[in-house]
């Protein structure tokens, strides 16, 4: 009996008996539900499918986040309060404060490059002969892992010294024109900006993706009107194209924010966050599990958390008010 509960195969039959019980009871539920009629109908229905979604999101995300408060006012080992000490930390270590530095350059660059380089491709090759076959190239990296795209990059920008044979592909280039290697990894502050050129790579294909769709979305009779009085291709960009994708355009530029500011991955794939490129993300890590202190660990969560509030609280009061303009 052991044997078979700590067995993988056990394991799995196990969980396929639990899972086939909680469909069997939340359907005898729904059939209990349906005897009722009017507001008791609804009140059980919202209990039954929205009480176990609450309650996992609640141990799953409000629970933790209150937790990480709390320790981000307590010590190393979350035993005694010291108040403020922790955040007071987060704001003097040079450090951290570099991290903020280069989250900061990372906030700003990623999302307007990507968005840029993702809605020109999209203009350039929509209703063009090769159209999927140029929107796949531009996705491709989306299929790659951070790690994945920061172990590719970390050969391309690969140095060796002068003297040695060169096996990073940008410095093989450079030093066969006679040029000396480049640091591209280890000179900072430039190595921050080659690090984001990655994350860029990445999530143009995202941006060229949506904003293809919406551009596609844009009605026949809008742009044949325009093309009626003579705009120019500026002009239908600027005052059809634009305002037609602009919910689309926040969603893109706010999810692509939201992943920048948690960046981990490439960092730490490609430098290990050394040589100044450290972001808070990395910093919140190494707090946390490389030097174990919790509560300096939890302050940089917390100061993540807060960094992200405003751009969600933008994305849902846009959402709201593009509901609100196709609602009249």
């Amino acid at each position: 009996m052991d044997f078979f509960l700590y067995s993988k195969f056990g394991q799995m039959i196990l969980a396929v008996i639990v899972f086939a019980a909680v469909v069997a009871l939340l359907l005898g539920l729904a059939q209990l539900a349906d005897r009722y009629s009017g507001r008791s109908r609804t009140f059980w229905m919202v209990l039954l499918f929205g009480g176990p979604a609450a309650f996992l999101l609640g141990l799953g995300l409000i629970y933790p986040a209150i937790r990480t408060t709390v320790m981000s006012f307590m010590d190393r080992n979350s035993q005694e309060w010291i108040g403020w000490a922790n955040y007071e930390w987060v704001f003097t270590n040079p450090d951290s404060l570099q991290s903020f530095i280069n989250t900061f350059w990372w906030v700003v660059l990623v999302p307007t490059v990507s968005t840029t380089v993702g809605l020109l491709y999209a203009i350039l090759v929509d209703k063009s002969r090769f159209e999927k076959v140029a929107k796949s190239l531009l996705f491709v990296p989306m299929a790659i892992s951070f790690v994945g795209a920061g172990i590719i990059w970390k050969f391309v920008y690969e140095y060796r010294g002068a003297a040695q044979e060169q096996i990073g592909l940008l410095n093989a280039i450079i030093t066969g024109i006679g040029l000396e290697p480049v640091r591209f990894l280890q000179d900072a502050p430039w190595n921050t900006f080659f690090l984001i050129v990655v994350m860029i790579w990445i999530q143009a294909g995202f941006a060229m993706v949506l904003l293809s769709a919406a551009i596609k979305a844009i009605p026949d009779d809008i742009v044949e009107a325009a093309r009626l009085d003579g705009v120019n291709a500026w002009q239908m960009f600027r005052n059809i194209t634009v305002p037609s994708i602009r919910p689309t355009l926040v969603v893109v530029v706010t999810t692509i924010t939201i992943a920048t500011l948690k960046i981990f991955d490439i960092p730490r794939a490609m430098t290990g966050a050394r040589f100044d490129t450290q972001v808070l993300a990395n910093m919140m890590y190494d707090q946390s599990f490389t030097f174990g202190n919790n509560g300096t660990g939890s302050a940089l969560a917390v100061m993540i958390f807060l960094l992200v509030i405003p751009i969600v609280v933008f994305n849902v009061r846009q959402m709201i008010k593009n509901r609100e303009v196709r609602g009249a």
